[in-house]
């Protein structure tokens, strides 16, 4: 049993992180899925859909969900589907080092691979000049 991905964000971000992600690493480790979000959804339809989609993903062992930028909608969405679960970790600012790093971990406990994800997050973020100032 292994911890299931949901990534929900604006139009295909998510798809297309994943898709790159799985394309990198030869394949995926882990139970995911992808919601888009677009201007046209309907929020409340989009909830049942992510609830459905946790559903089927958590095998035991929980979901976390990625979502792309906090306050947006599918970033709304996604809190209101962790409210009152103990089974769901979301966590926001979705980008390719952290669902790389997810893949890589899947092994672990959610809390970990939530931990993972956050640092592979943070450490994919740099400013270039600053790091080719540092390497002179």
């Amino acid at each position: 049993m292994k911890v299931g991905l949901l990534i929900v964000t604006h139009n295909l971000i998510g798809a297309e992180l994943l898709r790159t992600a799985t394309d990198m690493l030869g394949g995926c480790p882990m139970r995911t899925a992808v919601i888009e979000v677009t201007t046209a959804c309907d929020p409340e339809k989009v909830l049942e859909a992510a609830r459905r989609k946790v559903e089927l993903l958590d095998e035991g062992r929980g979901v976390i969900v990625l979502t792309d930028m906090y306050g947006s909608t599918p970033a709304n969405i996604t809190q209101l589907l962790q409210r009152g679960s103990t089974r769901i970790d979301v966590i926001t600012g979705v980008n390719l080092p952290m669902v790389v790093r997810l893949l890589n971990y899947a092994s672990l406990d959610r809390a970990k691979m939530v931990e993972k994800a956050l640092s592979g997050g943070g450490e994919g973020i740099f400013s270039c000049k600053t790091v080719d100032e540092d390497n002179k």
